[in-house]
């Protein structure tokens, strides 16, 4: 199969559940399919990472477009200059004359048998006809994302801008799964999410995956220490709120009931709000090499997230090396997960620092959270995965004959 694959954005390096999603499905994908990676990026010219992903995936095309996205001001000063378009700025900051110069041949002559654009964001760099058969993957649901932003978000000027992206993303959004062949969600939530936009046959879903050859379990190793870990990008809003929430409300908490623990927040460039959240028990540590040293030194790992949308990557990591999680619903949001199964799911202060403390003085409870955990992740290898995805391309090329990717949610087993 000849497959055009679009996304916005450097996907290297691998430093967040987006880029991670994409990147282990290219990969996969890479090995068995005649693929061509289209990545459009703004900022700086950066020819190291041009020549670093062609390393990744041979046949890359690179297309630098000059899009302002280096400094907060240039991104404000962007932002007001397409205030009053229709496209939320989401994705008009992503649209790009020559990425339309290049795609709307392709696609109009057919050059390969499916396209996937990936992220809305890359939507209105796609010709209005699509001649060839195009997938949209939806990473998340916009809407739903964005009014969760509005609702939640701390700064008055953040949650005047997210009311103002919701409201354009609530008229965007549904036009675009409509005009594209197909859509691909990454849980069933987010399938259901999207039913009011077009008909639920219109929309597979392709869950998350890890890599389990990176993130192993380990049944003989102990945590070395009371050590609570977070991980994540941290000039992500989803992940700031997550973090103050957690510091704020729930380890104060924590503390009083096991004064030694500590708390470690894993994660590239801070914003200045986690930064200050920095204490004799809560250690920034910023970017790191890799996160598998910290998740292996965890005795716990949490996501405390209260908005944001798609599925955390990061807790099928955690539990793949059988780490003990606990976290939000929202957090957890569709990944294949079960309260007191092989997670904990709370949403109120109260009760996530006593699952946390049960966790840290009770270790064999422990154990059988994390050997659970393990069991669970061991299911959603990225080459399951991206298997899955191949079914979804050859139904939309092949819509008379039968796939697995016409259930509504696919149930995978070991």
């Amino acid at each position: 199969m000849k497959i055009l694959w679009v996304k916005p954005g450097k996907l290297l390096p691998l430093d967040t559940g987006g880029k991670l999603r994409t990147y282990n499905i290219l990969r996969q994908l890479h090995r068995t399919h005649d693929l061509t990676y289209l990545s459009y990026y703004g900022g700086h010219r950066d020819r190291a990472y041009e020549t670093e992903i062609t390393g990744h995936l041979p046949g890359t095309v690179c297309i630098y477009t000059a899009v302002p996205d280096v400094t907060p001001f240039e991104r404000y000063l962007d932002y007001l200059r397409r205030l009053y378009w229709r496209a939320p700025y989401a994705v008009s900051k992503f649209t790009a004359p020559e990425v339309q110069r290049t795609l709307t041949p392709w696609i109009q002559a057919r050059r390969f048998d499916v396209a996937v654009c990936d992220f809305l964001s890359s939507a209105l760099n796609f010709p209005a006809f699509l001649a060839t058969p195009t997938v949209l993957f939806q990473h998340n649901v916009e809407t739903v994302l964005w009014e969760r932003k509005a609702r939640l978000e701390a700064n008055w000027l953040d949650r005047l801008v997210s009311k103002i992206e919701y409201a354009k993303m609530v008229r965007f959004e549904p036009q675009q799964v409509r005009r594209f062949h197909h859509v691909i969600a990454v849980s069933e939530q987010d399938r259901q999410a999207m039913g009011w936009m077009c008909d639920p046959a219109h929309i597979s879903v392709v869950p998350t995956g890890v890599d389990l050859a990176k993130y192993q379990y380990d049944p003989t190793l102990r945590a070395p220490a009371p050590l609570v870990v977070f991980t994540g990008s941290m000039d992500w809003e989803a992940n700031i709120d997550g973090v103050e929430y957690f510091c704020r409300d729930i380890w104060p908490r924590v503390l009083a009931q096991f004064p030694e623990a500590r708390f470690r927040v894993v994660g590239r460039d801070p914003h200045p709000r986690v930064t200050r959240l920095a204490s004799p028990s809560v250690e920034i540590t910023g970017s790191v090499p890799s996160i598998v040293d910290h998740l292996r030194e965890a005795a716990v790992v949490v996501v405390p997230l209260r908005i944001g949308g798609g599925t955390r990557i990061k807790i099928y990591e955690g539990m793949a090396m059988g780490k003990a999680t606990v976290s939000t619903t929202v957090g957890a949001e569709g990944l294949d997960v079960q309260h007191e199964r092989d997670i904990l799911l709370a949403d109120d202060p109260d009760h996530f620092a006593n699952a946390i403390v049960n966790l840290l003085r009770d270790e064999n409870l422990r154990r059988r959270y994390e050997g659970a955990a393990a069991m669970t992740a061991r299911k959603y290898d990225w080459s399951v995965i991206t298997q899955r995805f191949v079914e979804v391309l050859e139904k939309v090329l092949h819509p008379g004959s039968p796939s697995a990717a016409d259930a509504p949610a696919p149930v995978l087993t070991a």
